[in-house]
Parts: C-alpha cells; sequence; structure tokens
C-alpha cells in the first residue's frame, strides 16, 4: 500500500502542485482587517478542483462577515471516510494569505506563481508567490494525500477530514474559533488533528506548545502644550515611553522562568507598533500611542500578567499625573500537546519512515490553531518540513517539501 501511495504521488504530485498552487495564488485571499476581500474566490475553486478529482464529501461552514466577498468568511471541509471514526484524523490548514508587503522586494508578480529551478542551497525546484508556502504548501500537501487514496481506491484506516480554515492570519475570529463556537460537536476529544503551518527545513520538528499571547494597545492621555512650556502640559509620549520601558523590563524580570522547549527559552514583552502623535516637533503631545507583543511561557497566566500591567499601569499614572488605558486585540492562552501523546508517536514514526530523520517536540512562540484545540483538550500537533519563508517577499515553496510532506500525511491516513 505505501508503494501504491508512493507511486501515485510521485508520478502525479508536481503536476498537480504546481497546478493548484498557481490557481489558489492567483485568487487572493486577504482578510478584511489587511483591506482584502476575505477567502471567498479561493474556497470556491478550492472546492470545485477538489470535487472535480473525486473528493466529492465536501461541506461549507460559512462565518458571516458582512466587510468580506459573499458576505462570509468560508471555512471548508473535505471527508474520506475509514474503517473505524474513532479517532478521526484531521489535517487543517488555513485559506487566508497575508498582504504582499513591500512591492519592490518582489522579483516577481506575487499573485502568480513562477517555478524556479534549483536555488543555491540545493533544495530543487521551487514555486515562488504569496501564500505558496504559508498555507498552501500544507494544503496541498494534504489534497495530495487525499486524492492518491481516492484514486486508489484506498479506505483510510481511520476517517479523514481536512479542513480549510478561514481568518487565521489575523486571530481566526471567522474560522477555527467561530467553528467551534458555532459547532461545538465538530471536533471529538479523541481525535487527532495535525497542522501543517509551521516547522523547519528538515523536518525534524513537532511543535506541541505555544506561549500564552497578549497583544495591547495603551493609550495615555495628558495635556497638550507648547514645546517650550512643558510646565503647563502633560507629556503623554514621555509617559507612554515611561510605562513601555516599565513593563519591557518590569514584566521581564517578574516572569523571568526558563524552558528549553521554547526558542528562545524565555518569555517575551516587546513594545512594538508606534502610532503617530503630533505632526510637528515643538508641541507637547496630549495623547500618545504604542503596543506590546507579550509572548509567555505557559506556566504563567495571562491573567497574572495583565495584573502586574495594572500595577505598572497605576505607577506610571501617578508619577507623570496622566490616564492610561489599554485593550488587547488578542488575548491567548494554551495547555501543551503531551509528548508522550499517541499522534506525536505516530507521526514521528512516520516522518523517520518518508525522510529519515528523527524529530524532537519543541514549543514555539508564535500562535496556530492548535491552541484553541489544545484548550478542548483535543492532541493538535504542528509539524512541516519546510524552508519557513512565510509573510517574506519572494515567498516560496520547494516541490520536494510538498510531495515529501504529502506522502507523510498519506502515510499516516492509513496506519493503523
Amino acid at each position: 500500500m505505501k508503494e501504491q501511495l508512493f507511486r501515485y504521488i510521485e508520478e502525479n504530485g508536481e503536476t498537480l502542485a504546481v497546478e493548484l498552487e498557481t490557481e489558489l495564488c492567483k485568487r487572493p485571499a486577504v482578510s478584511p482587517e489587511s483591506d482584502g476581500e476575505g477567502e471567498f474566490d479561493k474556497c470556491e475553486f478550492l472546492q470545485g478542483w477538489l470535487g472535480a478529482h473525486g473528493v466529492t464529501m465536501l461541506e461549507r461552514h460559512d462565518a458571516p462577515d458582512p466587510r468580506a466577498k459573499g458576505g462570509v468568511r468560508p471555512n471548508l471541509i473535505a471527508t474520506i471516510p475509514g474503517k473505524d471514526d474513532t479517532p478521526r484524523l484531521w489535517i487543517i490548514s488555513h485559506l487566508d494569505v497575508v498582504p504582499p508587503g513591500e512591492a519592490s522586494l518582489w522579483q516577481s508578480d506575487p499573485w502568480q506563481v513562477i517555478r524556479k529551478p534549483d536555488g543555491a542551497d540545493g533544495g530543487g525546484p521551487r514555486l515562488i508567490g504569496r501564500g505558496v508556502e504559508d498555507n498552501q504548501q500544507g494544503l496541498v500537501s494534504s489534497a495530495l494525500a487525499a486524492l492518491a487514496l481516492v484514486k486508489l481506491g484506498i479506505t483510510p484506516a481511520h476517517t479523514v477530514k481536512l479542513l480549510f480554515a478561514a481568518d487565521e492570519e489575523v486571530g481566526s475570529a471567522y474560522g477555527i474559533l467561530w467553528l467551534l463556537k458555532a459547532m461545538p460537536e465538530l471536533f471529538h476529544k479523541e481525535d487527532m488533528i495535525l497542522i501543517p503551518d509551521g516547522g523547519d527545513p528538515k523536518g525534524e520538528t513537532i511543535e506541541v506548545a505555544e506561549k500564552n499571547l497578549i497583544w495591547a494597545r495603551f493609550v495615555t492621555r495628558g495635556l497638550q502644550a507648547h514645546g517650550s512650556r512643558p510646565d503647563q502640559g502633560k507629556n503623554a509620549h514621555l509617559a507612554g515611553a515611561d510605562l513601555a520601558l516599565r513593563l519591557h523590563y518590569g514584566l521581564s524580570e517578574r516572569f523571568d522562568a526558563r524552558d528549553s522547549l521554547f526558542e528562545p527559552d524565555y518569555s517575551t514583552f516587546q513594545p512594538t507598533k508606534k502610532e503617530a502623535n503630533v505632526p510637528n516637533i515643538n508641541t507637547i503631545p496630549g495623547e500618545d500611542v504604542f503596543c506590546m507583543d507579550i509572548r509567555a511561557l505557559p506556566r504563567y497566566s495571562n491573567r497574572d500578567i495583565l495584573a502586574e500591567i495594572d500595577r505598572i499601569k497605576a505607577e506610571v499614572e501617578a508619577k507623570h499625573g496622566v490616564q492610561i488605558s489599554y485593550t488587547t486585540p488578542q488575548l491567548v492562552e494554551s495547555r501543551p500537546t503531551p509528548p508522550d501523546t499517541p499522534l506525536v508517536k505516530l507521526l514521528s514514526r512516520t516522518v523517520k519512515e518518508v525522510y529519515g530523520v528523527n524529530t524532537r517536540p519543541i514549543g514555539i512562540g508564535g500562535g496556530t490553531v492548535a491552541a484553541p484545540l489544545r484548550n478542548r483538550d483535543i492532541a493538535a500537533v504542528v509539524w512541516s518540513r519546510m524552508d519557513d519563508t512565510a509573510h517574506q517577499p519572494n515567498e516560496y515553496a520547494l516541490l520536494a517539501n510538498i510531495l515529501g510532506n504529502a506522502k507523510v500525511m498519506a502515510l499516516l491516513m492509513v496506519s493503523e
């Protein structure tokens, strides 16, 4: 059976991968938050393409969003019934992509896939375009694995479900989070979930944990004045800068544990975005806004971190005579998947069989759709063999990775 699956992928995979990557890329699926229309066109094409190639058990779950094309954010599920329905194997990829960024940094049109021969790294032919790796590499690999089973008439050991989700890039409010709220029965606690949305060039890391995430936006309100009369004003920018430094250093000292599962192995508290205040140099600003990106080790609760933020904020307010408020655009906590869970062991054996590498569990600072699933005690892991060019100009995916990962997924599907 393995030989049949591999032969199908080797003989048909490259043509299908190039076709699917090309068609998906030319349908930008950028979220409304990033001035896009959403995933409607991309999902419509994918649904039709899968159906035309024999994957006919397809269902749509569209989250309402009047800002998006069609008024919805589509989530598509493809099902291949297995010999056993417990547990089920899910492979979850996301439909949305980020904008291309600075156009001058691209060597080609980001929405037109370009095929290039072997690069200097010796990785083999690659496809270049926005989204070809993040997350179309995982999407295409899962589709190829499913097609191999369907075309060869092989029934998987356990029911296979491919979920192509919306809205991952800006928080998943219309994707996995909406599905979990609108359809709480969709996932079962015994399910096994692979998320091909992160990895490394050798495929040797299996992500089983994520740091807790806080995005915070701080608004400091003081009193505007002339630059020569600071005594008549309350400098919101100065107070905001003081707050940013106190939060960065104070939180780092307060929550200072290390965990070798993660890289970096400590919690990070980084001031990031700074919004414009006054347009001229000689005015003391009465309002100032900055943001922070916080990634804390799972041993710390977001509640405790927010309490420390409130304490530091009160000190700055008292010192500068200002008022400070903040919002949290993202606030996520995640339980880890135990490294000895059956899914991790099965994936490790399968990766070894396909790629000949030994895997190891890791934690990451980034966020994926694994977090809300883990919080429901569902085993979810993130794995891919990939060069990790996500969000970069000239993003690319190696064809060898697309096809090799498809073999890993196909073996997972038929494993007892």
